[in-house]
């Protein structure tokens, strides 16, 4: 097939301008094009006129023979691109795999191996996704968590009440990035994603797709365990040899994914208690702002806002005080969603429906934090920490992310009095509680309560906010508006650690395979996913799938 760049097409256009265009630029009738397909679309708004922009496919009869001829510099020869990785491993396996965690990178993971005859065991400690919903909406009502299964935990791991998004930055030369769309797609998300410059699904597609995938993981031999939570790890002589599941189960096991997610916090003390190798990383901190999508749009795309899907932005700066401030997680016409995952602290993210139809655009603004940074602060109560993670002080220990993060969420909790501290950003520049709301209101799941974000967060990620907002303005009219709402706080952008793997992926325990976001090896569902089926090859590659356990 040739494949075209490059081609503009003014908003409102129909498919059949989009084949004239194809014909018009190889110089034939549109009649001879047997297939066109769409692989790339995106929005050029840079000026006043706005385009979609388009990359497709066309088969037509002597391909090379008009190829020649025409010598356009935007048509080209189509490259046969495709995931094509076959298992190689000699290697047995005296059991079935076993992954922890149903997120994207334990669910590919899992689809990947059982594809492939591995017949996978998958521990998830949360609910099936149609239980999870419903635990995680009586929570949005009445403030009562599922400790267990939440917004945080339950199939489809966090994504699973977000936006939805499917862009990464991964470098991707193998084919994994359209192999997780294409895998997507065939399970039911809608097939633009496959060629959208920024494909996203939306929460209420993506619930129906993970419970499609599970379904296929287990008509392929695979099992899904729910409301199984990972409690112990046995070794011998630095080996996996079993886990121990809900402190009552052993399942013997020589190769375990850890696909756990960004906020397992007690999986993660487990895991530094048994001497994994487990280092403190960076991460970011901030809070959610909330604008009418009416600004954002008319911003964006100027009066023909309306004939085009809501707009997203991407922002990024360098505060005065040194600190980096960036857009992250931006929700076009959704809601900002209380995410806890503990009593007694609170955390926000953002999440939309696949229309993007509510009233407000939201995106976290965050600032980086690094381990000085945490280590500066829980300090402050040393002998506390070495109380909690038994005697090991803050210089020593990997858990310092993970405390940082829950000294700021209990700090946002009592702000809320239990429920989403939510501000006015005029309030916050001025340090004080909001008394009232102006223009805009807040779109959250969760109850709020007006409270002074500034008790939530460290004043240099205060001061670099507000610096920030204000640089943004340029940027897009009426972002720093003072009637903005924010809320908080955000500190689940990702995880506050890495677990180590060598050049094999696995862990200095051999037989476990970190994985994912809460690896330290992700940042997304995409990458997640990604990240997956990359432990699903180093498996693949060192062991077959064994007769004994088929």
């Amino acid at each position: 097939m040739l494949q075209i760049s490059q081609l503009k097409l003014r908003v409102g256009h129909s498919t059949g301008d989009l084949y004239k265009l194809a014909a018009k630029t190889l110089k034939i009738t549109e009649q001879e094009i047997q297939q066109l397909v769409i692989t790339k679309k995106s929005i050029d708004a840079r000026k006043e006129d706005i385009f979609y922009v388009y990359q497709v496919e066309v088969q037509i009869a002597a391909e090379e023979k008009k190829l020649a001829k025409l010598k356009a510099p935007n048509v080209t020869i189509a490259k046969a691109a495709g995931y094509d990785f076959k298992p190689s491993g000699i290697n047995k396996l005296s059991q079935r795999p076993v992954i922890a965690g149903f997120g994207p990178a334990g669910l590919f993971c899992g689809l990947m191996l059982a594809r492939n005859g591995y017949n996978p065991i998958i521990l998830e400690r949360g609910e099936e996704v149609d239980s999870r919903v419903k635990s995680v909406e009586e929570f949005w009502k009445s403030g009562k968590l599922n400790r267990e299964s939440n917004v945080q935990f339950g199939e489809g791991g966090a994504g699973t009440f977000s936006d939805g998004k499917l862009n990464t930055l991964v470098k991707d030369k193998w084919g994994r990035n359209q192999e997780v769309l294409k895998i997507l797609a065939e399970h039911g998300a809608p097939e633009e994603i496959l060629y959208l410059n920024k494909p996203h699904i939306g929460t209420d597609k993506l619930r129906n797709v993970v419970k499609a995938i599970r379904e296929e993981i287990k008509s392929l031999g695979g099992e899904v365990r729910f409301n199984t939570c990972l409690t112990d790890v046995k070794t011998e002589k630095g080996t996996i040899t079993g886990v121990e599941l809900n402190h009552e189960e052993f399942l013997s096991c020589d190769c375990l994914v850890l696909a756990l997610g960004h906020s397992a916090r007690d999986t993660f003390k487990l895991l530094w208690e048994k001497r994994m190798k487990l280092t403190s990383k960076s991460f970011a901190i901030g809070l959610r702002m909330e604008h009418p999508q009416i600004l954002i749009s008319r911003n964006q795309y100027g009066n023909r806002y309306t004939e085009l899907p809501p707009a997203d932005y991407k922002l990024t700066h360098n505060a005065v005080n040194g600190r980096g401030i960036y857009s992250f997680c931006m929700c076009p016409g959704g809601f900002v969603v209380n995410a806890s995952s503990e009593e007694g602290r609170l955390a926000v993210n953002g999440m939309s429906n696949h229309a993007r139809d509510e009233r407000n655009a939201n995106s976290a603004l965050i600032v980086t934090v690094t381990p000085p940074d945490f280590k500066e602060l829980v300090l402050k109560d040393e002998q506390g920490f070495k109380e909690t993670y038994d005697g090991v002080g803050a210089e020593e220990n990997p858990m310092i992310g993970v405390e940082f993060q829950r000294i700021w969420e209990a700090k946002a909790y009592e702000a809320g009095r239990g429920r989403i501290p939510v501000q006015l950003y005029g309030d916050f520049k001025c340090n004080r509680t909001s008394s009232g709301f102006g223009s805009i209101t807040p779109n959250t799941k969760g109850e709020y309560n007006l409270a002074n974000l500034r008790d939530c967060l460290p004043e240099y990620v205060s001061t670099a906010l507000m610096d920030g907002i204000q640089a943004f303005e340029r940027r897009i009219e009426g972002f720093s508006n003072e009637e903005a709402v924010l809320t908080g706080v955000e500190t689940r952008t990702s995880s506050p650690l890495r677990m180590e793997r060598d050049e094999f992926f696995e862990a200095s325990i051999k037989g476990i395979y970190p994985c994912g976001e809460g690896a330290g090896y992700a940042g997304g569902i995409t990458s997640a996913a990604i990240d997956g089926i990359k432990v699903f090859e180093a498996i693949a590659s060192k062991y077959k799938a064994n007769e004994a356990y088929n």
